[in-house]
């Protein structure tokens, strides 16, 4: 190839998955992540959503999502995702919740639901705490009860992926989109040597080698990388903010412990200073008790002198 291409970029990656000529890509694909999960290998898939060049380059709001139905009218989505961030799983959660409720119309009832399946390839590790490259979220409990067989989430971190020996097609794929950028069709691996990877190859050269092909492919991923730098930009200027709000919270807290100790010193100083006050008031009312006694006493004395006179 005159240039090598990235199938991870979004504009490749629809082209490889979504466009008609590669429908037969798709297919197989879906056959090879969710060959556990299915009850019966898919045949064929109607894409609702077909590739287009013109919608890409610097547009932002580009569909770059795949998806589409097959013969039982199972809906299934596949989406590259370059960068991982925090609210992402609550992006991923509310795809596949309205892809899944637009199956009903005013009217309709649930029996008309079917099964649908979201696959997000991640570039980025998304779940840090856990080695493995694949997840699958299904509807069940704690104990393994599915509450309803309707698909799911299946999630595959590409950076977790490592593997010696290609041993399935599932492992292909994922190889391909992982190293993709780094083949050379002239000396393709032998795990490149199946008919669909080498169809794959094909995408990823029509890319590399049709002049306007690829100056669309490096607009889009020079703005790809333009919004990830200002991603990074903005999460370090609300990590920023957010240490700045932390720093100012642990200020305030600081001032406020040190008024508490401040107002219990002055209330331990008033407390000693009232203990003080009525140990002073009780020792001049004893005072004043013995002078009353010994008064008493000096008039019993005088008196009793006086009657001996």
């Amino acid at each position: 190839m005159k240039h090598r291409i990235d199938p991870k970029i979004d504009c490749v990656f629809k082209a490889l998955l979504g466009s008609p000529e590669n429908r037969n890509l798709l297919t197989h694909f879906l056959n090879a992540i969710l060959a556990s999960d299915l009850r019966a290998p898919i045949t064929s898939v109607s894409i609702l959503n077909p590739y287009n060049n013109k919608e890409f380059a610097n547009d932002k709001f580009s569909i770059v999502d795949v998806k589409a139905t097959d013969a039982n009218d199972h809906i299934y989505q596949v989406e590259i995702q370059l960068v991982s961030y925090h609210y992402l799983p609550a992006r991923i959660l509310y795809t596949w919740t309205d892809i899944y409720s637009q199956q009903l119309q005013s009217g309709n009832d649930y029996t008309l639901l079917r099964p649908t399946y979201a696959i997000w390839l991640l570039a980025e590790n998304l779940i840090p705490k856990d080695n493995d490259y694949l997840h699958a979220f299904q509807l069940h409990d704690t104990k393994g009860q599915m509450l309803i067989e309707h698909g799911g989430i299946w999630l595959l971190e590409l950076e977790k992926f490592a593997t010696q020996l290609i041993e399935n097609e599932q492992q292909r794929w994922l190889q391909f989109f992982k190293t993709g950028d780094q083949l050379d069709d002239a000396r393709l691996p032998d795990w490149m040597t199946t008919p669909e990877m080498r169809q794959a190859m094909t995408t990823l050269r029509q890319f590399s080698e049709k002049e306007r092909n690829y100056h669309k492919y490096q607009a889009r991923q020079n703005y790809l990388r333009q919004q990830r730098t200002m991603q990074l930009e903005n999460e370090m200027g609300i990590e920023a903010e957010r240490k700045e709000k932390l720093q100012a919270l642990l200020r305030e807290q600081t001032v406020l412990r040190e008024k508490d100790v401040a107002t219990r010193e002055k209330d331990a100083a008033m407390q000693r200073e009232n203990q003080a006050m009525q140990e002073k008031e009780a020792a001049l009312a004893e005072i004043e008790r013995l002078k009353a006694l010994l008064s008493l006493e000096m008039r019993q004395a005088m008196i009793t002198l006086r009657q001996y006179a």
